[in-house]
C-alpha cells in the first residue's frame, strides 16, 4: 500500500495568494504529463490541478477533453478506451509540433513527456516531493460512468491516505476534489467528508451571487470572467465562509486583479511567471 510522505513545510501564510499549476506547467509542458507537473514542482507551485476520467477498464487519467483527438496521436473517448489503448498513444508530441512547425519527430524521446498519466502515478509524484504539494482534483461530468467516477476517487484517494481524519484541523488537506457538477461533489462529500469540495463556475448565477454554495461545499471555483465581470463576489463568497479559487488566471491584468481582490488561489498554465509577480518567486 502507497501512502503519502509527512508534510515537510508548508505553504505560504494565510495572506499569501496559492498557485496551483493547471494541468501542470502547461505553457511549457504538453498538459497533464508527468513532465509538465515535474516543471510545476520545480517552480515552486503550490498546488497540481488535474482533470480526471475513467477509463472502460476503471483506471483514472488525467485528460482533459472527453475524446483523446486534441491531446493524442489517436481518436476515442477516454470512457471507451482501456488503459493500454491510452498506453499506445502519444499524448505530448502536439505540443512540440505547436511550439516549432520543423521540430522532429518526439514520439519516444521523452516518455515524461508523451504517455498518459495515471492519476495514481500523479499522486506518487506527489507523495514523493520534497515539500508539501497539494492536489486539486477535478472530476468530468457527464460521462458514462457517472458515480463510478467518484467511487474509484475515494477509493485511491484513501489509499494514499487522504480520506483520514485530520491530526491538525489547523493544516488544510492536501488533496481536495473539483467540479462543474454539484452532483459529483454531493457524492464525494457522502463517502469522503474529510475531503475538501470545489464548486466550480463558468458563469454566476443567481442561486449563487450572494456567495452561497452547494451543501457541504466550501470553496468557490469562479473562472477569471466571473471576477473580471462582477469584482464584488470574492467578498461575498468570503463573508458566506468560502475561500475562493480562481481559475485560469495567465495574464498579468488578471493576477493584479485577483490580488486585488484577495482571492485564495489562482489556477494558472504559468506557475512560475504567476509566483514571480507575486512575489513569491
Amino acid at each position: 500500500m502507497t501512502s503519502a510522505r509527512p508534510v515537510q513545510d508548508a505553504r505560504p501564510g494565510p495572506s499569501a495568494i496559492s498557485v496551483v499549476a493547471h494541468r501542470g506547467a502547461s505553457e511549457d509542458a504538453p498538459e497533464h504529463t508527468l513532465a509538465a507537473y515535474r516543471k510545476a514542482i520545480e517552480d515552486g507551485a503550490d498546488a497540481l490541478e488535474c482533470d480526471v476520467r475513467l477509463t472502460a477498464d476503471g483506471h483514472l487519467v488525467c485528460v482533459h477533453d472527453r475524446r483523446v483527438n486534441r491531446t493524442s496521436n489517436g481518436r476515442g473517448a477516454v470512457s471507451a478506451l482501456e488503459l493500454a489503448d491510452l498506453a499506445t498513444l502519444d499524448f505530448g508530441s502536439w505540443k512540440a509540433d505547436a511550439d516549432d512547425h520543423e521540430a522532429p519527430d518526439r514520439q519516444h524521446e521523452d516518455p515524461e513527456r508523451t504517455s498518459v498519466l495515471t492519476l495514481e502515478r500523479l499522486l506518487e509524484l506527489v507523495a514523493d516531493a520534497d515539500r508539501r504539494v497539494e492536489l486539486a482534483i477535478e472530476t468530468k461530468h457527464p460521462t458514462r460512468w457517472a458515480g463510478q467516477v467518484e467511487e474509484r476517487l475515494v477509493e485511491l484517494l484513501g489509499r494514499f491516505g487522504h480520506t483520514d481524519p485530520a491530526k491538525d484541523a489547523s493544516v488544510p488537506p492536501p488533496v481536495r476534489v473539483m467540479s462543474f457538477s454539484a452532483r459529483s461533489l454531493h457524492r464525494l462529500r457522502a463517502a469522503a467528508p474529510e475531503i475538501p469540495a470545489v464548486y466550480l463556475m463558468q458563469f454566476l448565477t443567481p442561486r449563487y451571487r450572494d456567495g452561497r454554495l452547494p451543501p457541504g461545499v466550501g470553496i468557490a471555483g469562479p473562472g477569471i470572467r466571473i471576477l473580471r465581470a462582477h469584482p464584488d463576489y470574492v467578498a461575498r463568497a468570503h463573508r458566506a465562509g468560502h475561500q475562493v479559487h480562481v481559475w485560469t488566471v495567465n495574464e498579468a491584468a488578471d493576477v493584479e486583479l485577483c490580488r486585488d481582490l484577495s482571492v485564495d488561489a489562482v489556477i494558472t498554465n504559468r506557475p512560475k511567471q504567476v509566483r514571480n509577480q507575486l512575489g513569491l518567486g
